[in-house]
């Protein structure tokens, strides 16, 4: 459990992020969320209040992918899968939104897949 200290610091953090980044229809906010066991990565047009697309490691086509491998390489596999979803609905360019997570480790890898894939931010 984290202490209160730094609790306060993520909030802060969050809103500090969230403020400065604001997605489109042409230019969606790729929102990124991680817990313990999974990752979580949804793109959202602000403009309307609506979720475009979304990945995560529950995700049905990832399953059978993830069996085995180290978080940062499933993280990865988000990335890419986010990204095929966003082009199947031509969208090219996002807005990356880390939240209140740190731009490493899980949070970077997601980003690095989804740039592979063809995503630009």
């Amino acid at each position: 459990m984290a202490s209160k200290k730094t609790l306060k610091i993520r909030e802060k953090r969050e809103k500090r992020v969230r403020g400065k980044v604001i997605g489109t229809k042409e230019r969606p906010r790729l929102s990124v969320f991680r817990s313990d066991k999974h990752i979580y990565a949804q793109a959202i047009n602000d403009t309307k209040g609506g979720t475009l697309a979304t990945a995560s490691t529950l995700s049905k086509e990832l399953a059978k992918k993830l069996k085995g491998k180290k978080k940062v390489d499933v993280a990865k596999e988000v990335g890419k899968l986010i990204a095929a979803r966003l082009q199947s609905l031509g969208v090219d360019k996002v807005v990356f939104d880390r939240g209140r997570f740190l731009y490493h480790g899980r949070v970077k890898a997601l980003a690095e897949g989804a740039r592979e894939n063809g995503l630009k931010f």
